[in-house]
Order: structure tokens, then C-alpha cells, then sequence
């Protein structure tokens, strides 16, 4: 069961930035960044079970930089440079 938790996490990362890539949606917008913050906590919460370190630090930090990217365009703040993921 957790393979397909963990597929699902990485579908949802990869649908919001192959989206973004294809101009479908910025990566500013949104569902961009609830889709990496999903995305990511999942993969950080399964990494973290497994004592998989580097990927709880990698999935863990992009899980935050979205969360900080939804509390900025929450507050009306929408970032002026190019995005990647």
C-alpha cells in the first residue's frame, strides 16, 4: 500500500510541474502549490517511516517552500521570479 501512496505523492509533484512546464498553469498559482505541498508531505511522511533521511530533508524543505509560497499568496503576495521545482 505504501508504493501507491508513494506513487501518488510523485504524480501529484510531476502533474503540477509538468503543467507549469507546458504553460497549463503558473507556478504561482494555487493548485501548483497544493499540489506540491501535498505531494511532498506525503513523500516526506513515507520517507520518514522508512528512515529514508535524505528524502525526508529533500520532500520535507519542498513541502515547506509551497507552504510558504500558499501563506504568501494567501496574504495577496505573489513572487516575481521564475519558479522551478
Amino acid at each position: 500500500m505504501d508504493q501507491v501512496v508513494q506513487v501518488a505523492g510523485a504524480l501529484l509533484i510531476l502533474a503540477g510541474y509538468g503543467a507549469a512546464l507546458a504553460g497549463w498553469m503558473s507556478p504561482h498559482s494555487l493548485l501548483y502549490l497544493l499540489l506540491n505541498l501535498v505531494g511532498s508531505a506525503v513523500l516526506c511522511v513515507l520517507a520518514f517511516g522508512d528512515h529514508e533521511w535524505g528524502f525526508v530533508l529533500l520532500e520535507g524543505a519542498w513541502a515547506l517552500i509551497s507552504a510558504y509560497g500558499l501563506i504568501a499568496l494567501a496574504r495577496g503576495r505573489v513572487p516575481s521570479g521564475p519558479a522551478t521545482h
